[in-house]
């Protein structure tokens, strides 16, 4: 059994302040991690049990009021490009090119743009890459229509009413 963590008396003082003070949910739930334990005894499954988490989660909930304390804490995002290859304005830049290319008509093929962003960045990308990137600034697929604009249905009823029964070979 690992020994229990010991809970210095000043930090037991700021989290009582704390849940006196705060309005916030998650500020409350870090100082309730440590003052169960600290006053009431209770271990961390049981501290876990009050508040609705996972043991694990105490531990990291006491961890961050602590670091939170000590004035050491740097808050980690989760979020966002974490490997970006190229800045926003990088990718508008490289994009523009094919925008007008787009706009004229013309077809765009994904494997020249691919072939172009590698040479650009200087190393091998995945289709994927590319294609993230498209659908970050907003490129979409637009597939032909399923009939031709020139179809005419009156034309198509009347071949059918008077077209052979069947089909007889010379």
């Amino acid at each position: 059994m690992a020994r229990p963590k010991q809970i210095d008396e000043e930090l037991v003082q700021k989290a009582q302040t704390l849940v006196a003070q705060t309005t916030d949910l998650q500020e409350l739930r870090e100082a309730q991690s440590i003052l169960l334990p600290a006053l009431h005894g209770a271990t961390r499954e049981e501290t876990a049990s009050l508040l609705g988490v996972s043991r694990a989660t105490v531990h990291r909930l006491q961890t961050r009021f602590r670091r939170k304390s000590r004035g050491t804490f740097v808050g980690k995002s989760h979020g966002g490009r974490r490997h970006v290859l190229m800045s926003r304005k990088q990718e508008e830049a490289f994009l523009t090119p094919w925008a007008e290319q787009a706009k004229e008509g013309g077809i765009l093929v994904v494997s020249v743009m691919r072939a172009d962003l590698s040479q650009r960045l200087g190393r091998r990308v995945a289709g994927s890459v590319l294609y993230r990137l498209l659908a970050r600034h907003g490129w979409r697929k637009i597939a032909p229509d399923t009939r031709h604009p020139k179809t005419d249905p009156q034309v198509q009823e009347d071949w059918k009413k008077n077209s052979p029964r069947r089909w007889m070979p010379f």
